[in-house]
């Protein structure tokens, strides 16, 4: 990332070349309070000639979204009728604002956050010099909350993309977006962190998978799809959450990796979704008291409770009651961190894993491999969840503590999609029946009750979701 030792001027070295001028420039000093044009024979260094290539390809990302007003009285198809209220449910419109990057300008493709463009009924992309074009969604994998966007557009200017792999704490990155609709905006910082993960729920709607990019660079609402760049004006990251108890930039914010977005971008492309591999193995952190049963000397590490037959874990010869201790040589900490390994490297990827057994331990190989997981058109079991597709939940929502049905796919325009019901929510009731798994879901096929009311979870809390 350095550049030839004739063009590079250090920040340091600048920033005191500006405080000397300054303070050289006092009343009766005999000249104007000027900055210098060079220092050391060098121009001063300044982020504009690099920002007049980036700032192009970062767009403004505007959605309109119809929900649904939900009435417990006046949803009632009786009260209605008595009324003579219209069968059409009310509506109102949501409106929100974040932004994105152009990564291919021939094709017209845009990276931004799945929780800036989800579930959107509209979609309008403008550029910096104004021009306005309709977005369409090509793909969204919320689990990391990336989405791929297309609009038809000429002349259009695109980012490259870093290899993010190579950050350094302390490198310096820029980030661009639209915070709280002011128009596109540059502020500059430094990776703070890299590899932050566990960070719980977001505005992002997911915490399935996580490998953030922390930056100091001010990141606020309306940021979230932008760019984060390095100082050669490659892309880096997409800004996606701040943590902040008071709603504004503290200092603290998260990209996703240049790397990572790459990967979801192109299996969205290829294929719709992200196609996710899995060890086929239930794990449970390791807590003071499972220490002492399994006779371990510290809580490091995570214990595996379950093995599926046939599955990558069962290739490896993993059993119930192995503590897995390490992945790919480096020490294992949490169960979130194996999640994150199934979940965000690619299929046919190679974990070594070390596992302690009886007091002995060993290093084994698992491949990842693709999850089959049973799923089921809507249609079948309700003609009013035409357009929906559901499934069974992943080891890794399993692990996670989660029970249901996953909801895959929700056709734009169905009338799920009118309730309320997106892609990534996972159905854990019908009405006053608890589901716990597809298998159950499907077992209500052809009850048709009068009113459809589901109970949908996510990472956000509970809701019921009525479709008419």
């Amino acid at each position: 990332m350095s550049q030839p030792p004739s063009r590079r001027v250090p920040w340091l070295t600048g920033l005191l070349a500006v405080a000397v001028a300054m303070l050289g420039s006092v009343p009766g000093a005999g000249r104007a309070a000027t900055l210098p044009a060079a220092v050391g024979g060098q121009p001063m260094p300044s982020l504009a000639p690099m920002l007049t290539r980036v700032t192009p390809a970062v767009v403004n990302i505007s959605t309109t979204t119809r929900v649904q007003v939900r009435d417990a009285y006046f949803d009632d198809p009786m009260v209605r009728q008595f009324f003579g209220l219209p069968a059409t449910p009310r509506e109102r419109v949501e409106q929100s604002l974040g932004s994105g990057v152009i990564v291919d300008a021939a094709k017209g493709y845009v990276l931004t956050n799945n929780h800036v463009v989800g579930g959107a009924d509209d979609i309008s992309v403008t550029l910096q010099d104004g021009r306005t074009f309709r977005g369409k969604l090509l793909g969204t994998d919320p689990a990391t909350d990336v989405a791929v966007v297309q609009i038809l557009a000429q002349n259009l200017k695109a980012l490259p993309l870093a290899d993010s792999s190579a950050l350094q704490v302390g490198d310096y990155v820029v980030a661009v977006g639209d915070p709280f609709g002011l128009g596109q905006t540059v502020t500059a910082g430094i990776v703070s962190a890299l590899g932050r993960s566990g960070l719980g729920s977001s505005n992002s709607g997911s915490s399935g998978y996580q490998n953030f990019i922390q930056t100091d660079a001010s990141i606020n609402p309306g940021n979230s799809g932008g760019a984060l760049v390095n100082l050669r004006g490659e892309l880096v990251g997409i800004n996606t959450m701040i943590f902040s108890p008071s709603g504004g930039n503290v200092g603290i914010g998260f990209a996703i990796p240049s790397n990572l977005t790459s990967e979801v971008m192109a299996q969205l492309l290829a294929h719709g979704k992200v196609q996710r591999g899995s060890l086929g193995v239930q794990t449970q952190a390791i807590t003071p008291r499972i220490a002492r049963l399994l006779s371990l000397k510290d809580s490091n590490g995570v214990v595996v409770t379950g093995v599926a037959d046939g599955s990558a874990a069962a290739h490896a010869g993993l059993q119930p009651g192995d503590v897995l201790t390490s992945l790919n040589g480096k020490p294992l900490h949490s169960v979130q961190e194996l999640n994150n390994a199934e979940g965000l490297l690619p299929l046919g990827s190679t974990l070594r894993l070390g596992v302690l057994r009886e007091g002995k331990l060993r290093e084994v190989s698992a491949t990842l491999t693709a999850e089959k997981l049973a799923s089921v058109d809507g249609g079948q079991l309700d003609p009013r969840l035409a357009g929906v597709r559901f499934s069974e939940l992943s080891q890794s929502q399993r692990n996670q503590g989660w029970y249901g049905a996953a909801v895959d796919a929700v056709q734009p325009g169905s009338r799920a999609a009118r309730a309320g019901l997106d892609a990534g929510d996972v159905v854990i009731g019908v009405g006053g029946q608890r589901i716990t798994s597809l298998h159950m879901l499907r077992g209500l096929a052809g009850v048709n009750p009068r009113q459809l009311v589901l109970v949908v979870a996510d990472d956000d809390g509970t809701r019921y979701v009525v479709v008419n």
